[in-house]
């Protein structure tokens, strides 16, 4: 199911398709219908199985199809640790680019200054609230904060908030709220503490069991570290060590495939690319060539990565490491299909590191690392317990209105 079958507000679909985002997840294609109808939603869904937009989008649909811009607060989600805070307000920050929803987190550890800027934006009105629940206490019990006009209350990571002793804040965060809201609970495991919360707090629920895919056991799995200029020449290194008969490249952005397509002809590999900015007739003639085998390597989006059936992919290639678990399993599921072998390498770049170990934290497997020759030079050490990349664009005044 493709993210244009939901019937998103047209400047919400800006921000999806500048994200990449083409295909839904499971748990996105399970729970985004049944939020935008206004259910309430208990969902068993671990972090890497696209969980964070399943509830992202439609609640900014909502706010932007059915809410009055009154300045007020009208969504909070809950998180039990401010590194979460700050991830999925960077994935608001990208899904809202084009809206003007606003947002911002708020956790513990910062500055004076970081408090007062949350003070300003809780006083002055902000749509959608990432907070920790110790924090938004602290603002909450100043007297300020002003949650009566809230509709959306989203709790992610519920197990872990409730193992780590939050379960007295959440429920004092919700007695400042409206009773009739819409309520949003995402938990990887069920214990029977969620499902007291939960039979607190919901009306109703759609109930969702989500477990992240497997990829086959026939696939031999690898992964390069490297600098992102290395990524270019280590593709055509890798595609001149044997013959390979059909090759997928994934890449995260329609730039990145242009980019590497082109370089990749200009090398005189047999090559062409598949991403949203071609006509339909002209995807379906490279697909066509890519099945027949006339055009040995594939440069695409991932809009190819699921529902696409091709067989005898002997090697796929993440250009990027993709956005989430459930992606990679869908990636590399192009190869060794109907019990045949096959490869799929992963280059991994300094600030994709975090994501990466997320992905084979979710397998529960370490993905073996493949020796980069010395010819290109130095590459990046490998950290582990790697921590989130903070780069890209920043807007300014972000809990103000553009």
């Amino acid at each position: 199911m493709n993210f244009t079958d939901f019937g998103f507000d047209d400047y919400l679909m800006d921000g999806i398709e500048s994200m990449g985002y083409v295909s839904a997840t499971p748990v996105q294609e399970q729970v985004i219908p049944s939020i935008i109808d206004g259910r309430d939603i208990i969902a068993a869904a671990q972090t890497g199985t696209g969980k964070t937009a399943a509830f992202l989008l439609p609640v900014l649909h909502n706010i932007l199809t059915q809410t009055a811009d009154n300045g007020k607060i009208k969504c909070m989600v809950i998180v039990p640790t401010r590194e979460l805070a700050t991830q999925i307000a960077q994935t608001l920050d990208g899904l809202s680019y084009f809206t003007e929803v606003s947002s911002i987190p708020v956790y513990g550890g910062g500055s004076g200054d970081l408090f007062a800027t949350e003070r300003k934006a809780l006083v002055s009105g902000v749509d959608i609230v990432v907070c920790t629940p110790g924090r938004m206490i602290s603002h909450l019990n100043m007297g300020y904060v002003k949650l009566d006009e809230l509709k959306y209350l989203v709790l992610d990571e519920a197990d872990r908030m409730l193992d780590m002793g939050f379960y007295e804040d959440i429920v004092k965060i919700i007695s400042y709220m409206p009773k009739e809201r819409q309520n949003l609970l995402f938990s990887a495991t069920m214990p029977p503490a969620i499902r007291k919360l939960a039979n607190t707090l919901l009306r109703n629920p759609v109930e969702v069991n989500i477990a992240i895919s497997k990829p086959a056991e026939h696939i031999k799995q690898g992964v390069f570290y490297v600098y992102e200029p290395q990524k270019i020449p280590l593709v055509k290194y890798v595609l001149k060590q044997q013959e390979f008969k059909s090759v997928l490249i994934f890449c995260s952005s329609k730039l990145n495939v242009k980019q590497l397509s082109e370089e990749l002809k200009r090398a005189k590999f047999s090559v062409d690319q598949i991403q949203s900015d071609l006509e339909q007739d002209k995807r379906e003639q490279v697909l066509l060539d890519f099945r027949n085998n006339k055009l040995k390597i594939l440069v695409a989006t991932d809009i190819l990565s699921r529902g696409i059936d091709i067989e005898d992919i002997d090697l796929v290639i993440n250009y990027d490491v993709p956005h989430d678990g459930e992606d990679y399993i869908h990636r590399i599921g192009r190869t060794a299909r109907a019990a045949a072998k096959g490869t799929a390498y992963t280059f991994v770049s300094e600030k994709e590191q975090y994501k990466f170990q997320q992905i084979e934290k979710l397998m529960d497997r370490t993905v073996e690392s493949q020796p980069v020759p010395e010819e290109f030079g130095a590459v990046p050490e490998v950290k582990e317990g790697a921590k989130p990349f903070k780069g890209g664009k920043k807007r300014n005044n972000k809990f103000k209105k553009k």
